[in-house]
């Protein structure tokens, strides 16, 4: 052998060699891995099944119809929970749609904390269950978690409410700011949340009643007051949104009339009898007599000359 050692070269087949019972004792392991771990899944669901999982004291709900999909409650979750910009690692999830119309273009979607969450039931050890020191809210224990993502095949939601963090290669969910390693304020029931604080919509509100379980129904809420209203931003298209505030055209004066206009409603610079500019009271023409009429028009609307009550020539 030319430039080398024979007993180096040996040494190193010897290390390359894979017998046959090698080959099928490691396939067998990766074929049995998903039964193993759907065994597991389905005996910690029997063993769950009959336990009570007692209800969150904590819930987000949203106002869709007020978010404007600007994301702050996204960033702000992926830096309080990991220190960093990452929206693949928020837990909460604006998914924006850009062929939809108001208020279909956008979606909410926090954590439900489901009344019945089925991410406890089938995780096959215990990761994911529900916080009794902090209020039965429903998280993810990282450290006890295999990522086996059973979590987020369960979860009935789209898009799923767990997320899957794929830098650690676990899964994860809203904790209601329990754990947040980057954020000196206290989460949970009876502290903040994140994603509350800071959007600047206030569109999302936390709430201590379960909401309607069906779907999402019961966590799209309406978070508007009259001012929304006055923008026309309404629930129904039927309903008409009030007028401004006088009842007139906007700019209009006390009286609902133009911009600008005195009280009476009439044009600007008008009389007080709402005639044009420059009449007298009666809302004549400009130097039109009391009654109204033309200029030089004595009292009752004549013509130019005429006298009280006369009318004009045809």
């Amino acid at each position: 052998m030319l430039g080398g050692n024979k007993a180096d070269s040996d040494d190193a087949a010897a290390k390359k060699k894979y017998s046959r019972r090698d080959f099928l004792a490691t396939g067998g392991v990766a074929v049995a891995a998903p039964a193993i771990i759907a065994t597991a899944t389905l005996t910690a669901a029997a063993q769950n099944a009959g336990t009570p999982i007692p209800r969150s004291q904590g819930y987000i709900v949203f106002d869709s119809r007020k978010c404007i999909g600007c994301t702050t409650c996204m960033m702000a979750c992926s830096l309080t929970h990991y220190g960093e910009q990452n929206l693949s690692l928020s837990r909460i999830q604006i998914i924006q749609d850009s062929f939809g119309k108001f208020p279909n273009d956008l979606s909410v979607n926090p954590c439900r904390q489901c009344v019945e969450p089925v991410c406890v039931r089938y995780c096959p050890v215990g990761a994911a269950h529900a916080d009794t020191a902090n209020g039965n809210v429903r998280v993810i224990d990282e450290q006890k978690c295999i990522g086996c993502r059973m979590c987020l095949k369960m979860c009935p939601q789209q898009p799923r409410r767990t997320v899957w963090n794929s830098k650690a290669g676990k899964s994860t969910k809203c904790d209601q700011c329990i754990n947040t390693p980057y954020w000196n304020e206290k989460g949970g029931p009876g502290g903040k949340q994140a994603c509350i604080e800071i959007c600047p919509m206030r569109a999302l509100k936390f709430v201590t009643e379960a909401p309607d379980q069906e779907e999402t129904n019961g966590y799209q809420v309406n978070l508007r007051n009259d001012n929304w209203l006055r923008l026309g931003i309404v629930d129904d298209s039927r309903q008409t949104p009030p007028p401004p505030i006088g009842g007139g055209a906007p700019g209009g004066g006390p009286g609902g009339g133009a911009p600008g206009a005195k009280p009476g409603g009439g044009a600007p610079g008008g009389g007080p009898g709402g005639g044009a500019p420059g009449a007298k009271p009666g809302g004549g023409a400009p130097g039109g007599g009391p009654g109204g009429g033309a200029p030089g028009g004595g009292p009752g609307g004549g013509a130019p000359g005429g006298g009280p009550g006369a009318k004009p020539k045809a």
